[in-house]
């Protein structure tokens, strides 16, 4: 059967512009092509924090290149519970409540393999992560969208109207996901949404997949919450995270998975089917980065990165591309209208050859025939690079 009719049947075609290959891996390539500045892929090719590698490094010559446990080396563990005690106060059991994923992006797919079947209705928040409905897609499941409202400010945020989310729910609904902070918008949900969200969540006994993988990029007074912290919230409630952006190493694939010890055998199990296990050695570098790095580590990540928001927000505004202020995550969706060409796609493609820049079409984080005039813009970069693209940007 033909790639195209797969995608056809599995219903990919209806959530993003590339079905088989993503618009954001689609701009990678074309701006590797030309030449140019990626502000398109989260790539984060920011330095990763020398204990990191090094103890990775020490790992693999140690011999630690075979199977692990499938949940994960103890090690690694029982960082990761010192870690949510530390900055959730959630007191976790390293072995049956955590295992060790490759990526945030698996952990997600072992969990819904676990605890969905298919047909089973998912709300996403739109804007949407594209992998979040793609891996419900290609699982046969549905997910079911409910619009954030735009904000009517660059400053303020994206909100969601309660009313909305519970129409959307059906005898079907299994279950939320959540991504806060959010991927693209930068929105990070409020203690009084989520506890809006968990009353909704309780009431039709529905589980939350929350996707925290921008958890310590957080700017200004926002705070971010997980949700499996509110009453009532814990046991159904399945938290996902990573190393990806925190210690710059989104090529290790390397992530977590916490969640109430019920669930954590299904998945686990599925993880298991699925990926086997996360890179040996690699585990070795996260557990001496979460046990080595204090405080100081994520309030300066913090901070270098508002000020890499600060120096793109600049730019994009003196290139008269309004933008839209994240309060978290490292992306900015900004108003590309003044661009030439029919939709987003085409806006990014023109953007990217008259300046170099690349950005991703909006319209790969909204259903059909929205997000047709905002490009989103990652401005996780090495300074030299973000102030070339700066630069590139303000020739418009």
């Amino acid at each position: 059967m033909p790639l195209t009719t797969v995608a056809s049947k599995l219903g990919l075609s209806e959530l993003a512009p590339r079905a088989l290959q993503s618009e954001i891996r689609a701009m990678t390539m074309e701006c590797d092509r030309l030449g140019g500045v990626n502000l398109a892929q989260g790539v984060c090719d920011t330095e990763p924090p020398a204990v990191v590698t090094e103890a990775a490094i020490a790992a693999i010559n140690a011999g630690h290149n075979i199977y692990t446990r499938l949940d994960g080396i103890g090690r690694l563990r029982t960082a990761i519970a010192a870690k949510m005690l530390r900055f959730t106060g959630m007191v976790v059991n390293p072995d049956t409540e955590v295992l060790v994923t490759s990526g945030a992006t698996g952990g997600l797919h072992a969990a819904a393999m676990a605890l969905l079947n298919p047909g089973d209705e998912v709300i996403l928040f739109e804007p949407f992560y594209g992998y979040h409905a793609s891996t419900l897609k290609s699982l046969r499941m549905v997910p079911v969208l409910v619009p954030l409202a735009e904000p009517v400010t660059a400053e303020a945020d994206w909100t969601f109207d309660l009313e909305a989310l519970k129409a959307a729910l059906t005898p079907r609904t299994r279950a939320l996901i959540i991504n806060t902070p959010s991927n693209p918008c930068g929105k990070i949900f409020t203690r009084e949404e989520l506890e809006a969200l968990s009353a909704v969540a309780i009431e039709h006994n529905l589980f939350v997949f929350t996707d925290e993988i921008y958890e310590h990029f957080v700017y200004g007074e926002a705070e971010h919450l997980s949700p499996a912290t509110l009453p009532g919230m814990r046991e159904r409630t399945i938290i996902i995270s990573g190393f990806s952006k925190t210690f710059s190493v989104t090529g290790w694939r390397l992530g977590y998975l916490v969640a109430d010890a019920k669930w954590l055998g299904a998945i686990s199990y599925f993880h298991d089917l699925t990926y086997v296990c996360a890179p040996s050695a690699l585990q070795h570098g996260a557990a001496a980065g979460l046990e080595q790095l204090g405080m100081e580590f994520y309030t300066q990540l913090a901070t270098d990165h508002l000020d890499k928001r600060t120096r793109i927000l600049a730019a994009l505004t003196d290139a008269g591309m309004k933008p839209y202020v994240p309060r978290g995550a490292y992306y900015i969706l900004a108003d590309a209208s003044r661009l030439p060409g029919a939709n987003a796609a085409l806006k990014a493609r023109a953007l990217l050859a008259q300046t170099g820049v690349a950005s991703v079409a909006g319209s790969a984080f909204f259903r059909a025939g929205h997000g047709e005039d905002l490009l989103r813009f990652c401005f996780a970069k090495r300074d030299a690079d973000l102030d070339d693209a700066c630069a590139r940007l303000r020739s418009l």
